[in-house]
């Protein structure tokens, strides 16, 4: 060899051992990091290949048609339709999505499914998954499990359809330390509190819902949800409040908004006003207002947002919807002594009264659930009045007092639901429990919240787009909520995947025939596994018990 061609040979002996070193090191450099032929070709093999499917990857952009490599139980690759240089991936399984979107799984913002999936009737969570969700977050309006490890592992007992994220509930919280007891806490009950806020975000809790309109809920100030928002933040969590008042019950649905925008800001943590709306004849047309209010905190750089079902009515029960909060303090047996007293029941039936007012009146509430008399299930309670020759509201108060009734409240207004829902901090949620088949008369949204806000508001309304809706559902949540391993469909991220004709779409239930499943979900995965495939159900039950790390 000459000089020329070995240019080291003309240094020193020690030059000469120095560039042998480098030569032998970067050697040895290229075989730990260069994959192996073997290595190269098991990089290749997946467990599931989609192919050919119109890919909405969750982001807000639009669809483009791609194929997607799952392995694991992850996404382990994405391409675009020839796109050069792309790895040429096989699988022991492959779907053609031909003509179809692939959308990741949606995020369910706010549930109340947690306890019908702890049982084995209803841990498959059908109604769920027919409408592509794969995710729900559970023990919203600060209501729900006390201890989280317990709920996590009845959860576990029988197999989850879906995957669960739990939040640490406040009125639990709350009447645990205080029962209910209407006063502010004292310093050392708000210790107490603190640490069990602490015990259920170290359990691994994505955040703290409150429920302010509620007892015991009702009962605290926004300091007291300041100071437990705070150790919320600590473990990076976020803040989710059904607000102090959606109409004009107490400090007015603007005032409440604001409270939320105060957790927000001075705990420092995303806060989330959720089931957004303006509730009641009093306060119709106040969307625009309460969007500008979160405008402008947002531009002040306070992190907040809003999630939203795409109906006009609510759910909620008869006595939180009519009774004063005095009313309800001590309990269901101080409520009922009270009731009994001539002076405080005329004092009741007159606050319920204006709180029916609130409502819309008698017409505008139907009956759910009612153990003590199934047959009012369905019927509203002018309807029930007039059957019984009553006075609506002592129509209520004696229902109140043979138990609690569960009850549909017909009070939004329509174009209040539009600009919500067009805003980009707007996220998607059902507030639907899990209901047992047959089981009473639910709102719809149980069976049909994300489909119908894809048939009605995206394919028939066009009040937004179809990438809007989908980011709505999947990464704007899972960005909220801190959730980094779903809500998009990258590599490396969880395969929860919907994949459907969005004008297949259909949502069967109604408001006096709510049992139905919506319809249009061809495949659905969760955690890689089938759990709809060719619209048929597997009983795979794949779902998990996310923890926040």
């Amino acid at each position: 060899m000459t000089q020329d061609q070995n240019p080291s040979a003309s240094l020193p002996i020690a030059g000469q051992l120095t560039a042998a070193l480098l030569t032998v090191g970067l050697f040895i450099a290229q075989l730990c990091v260069a994959p192996s032929l073997e290595a190269q070709q098991a990089a290749r093999e997946a467990d599931l290949l989609i192919v050919g499917g119109r890919v909405l990857d969750g982001s807000g952009n639009p669809w483009f048609a791609g194929d997607i490599a799952v392995s694991g139980g992850r996404i382990v690759a994405v391409s675009a339709a020839g796109a050069p240089g792309d790895i040429v991936w096989t699988a022991r399984d492959t779907l053609n999505a031909t003509g179809l979107l692939v959308t990741p799984g949606f995020i369910d913002t706010h549930s109340h499914a947690g306890p019908s999936l702890t049982t084995p009737e209803l841990s498959h969570a059908r109604p769920i998954l027919a409408q592509g969700v794969t995710t729900v977050f559970v023990n919203p309006d600060g209501s729900g499990a006390l201890d989280l490890a317990r709920q996590r592992s009845e959860l576990e007992a029988d197999g989850l359809g879906v995957n669960v994220a739990q939040f640490v509930a406040h009125g639990t919280v709350r009447e645990a330390v205080l029962g209910m007891e209407a006063r502010l806490a004292t310093d050392d009950e708000l210790q107490r509190m603190t640490a069990l806020v602490r015990a259920g975000m170290l359990e691994g809790a994505w955040g703290m819902s409150s429920g302010p309109f509620y007892a015991p809920g009702s009962y605290s100030g926004t300091a007291e949800l300041v100071e437990l928002a705070r150790v919320v933040a600590t473990y990076g969590g976020a803040y989710q409040s059904h607000i102090r008042d959606e109409s004009t019950y107490s400090i007015g649905v603007e005032a409440a908004v604001d409270e939320v925008i105060t957790v927000a800001r001075e705990a420092g943590l995303p806060g989330v006003w959720t089931h957004a709306k303006a509730l009641g004849p009093d306060v119709w047309g106040y969307g625009r207002a309460l969007r500008k209010r979160i405008e402008r905190a947002r531009a002040a750089g306070t992190e907040v947002y809003a999630d939203q079902y795409p109906y006009l009515a609510s759910a909620t029960g008869l006595d939180a919807a009519l009774l004063p909060r005095w009313a309800q303090a001590g309990g269901r047996d101080s409520l009922l002594s009270r009731l009994a007293r001539t002076e405080d029941r005329a004092r009741i039936r007159a606050d319920m009264a204006i709180n029916l007012g609130r409502r819309g009146g008698a017409e505008r509430i139907q009956f759910r659930y009612f153990a003590p008399d199934r047959s009012i299930e369905g019927r509203t309670l002018a309807e029930i009045a007039r059957a019984h020759g009553r006075d609506p509201l002592d129509a209520a108060m004696a229902l109140m007092e043979q138990g609690s009734a569960a009850i549909v409240s017909f009070n939004m207004d329509e174009e209040d639901l539009r600009d919500l829902m067009a805003q980009p901090w707007t996220m998607t949620a059902s507030d639907g429990a899990l209901p047992e088949w047959q089981d009473g008369v639910p709102h719809p949204r149980a069976y049909g919240a994300f489909t119908r806000k894809l048939e009605t508001y995206v394919a028939d309304e066009e009040v937004v787009s179809l990438e809007h809706a989908i980011r709505s559902m999947t990464s704007l949540p899972a960005r909220v909520y801190r959730m980094t391993d779903r809500g998009e469909i990258r590599p490396g991220l969880a395969a929860d995947l919907a994949i459907f004709d969005l004008s297949e779409l259909t949502t069967r239930s109604t408001f006096t025939d709510p049992h139905h499943l919506a319809e249009g979900m061809r495949h659905v995965l969760v955690n890689g596994e089938f759990a709809i495939r060719n619209g048929q159900f597997i009983d795979a039950r794949a779902g998990q018990v996310l923890r926040k790390r």
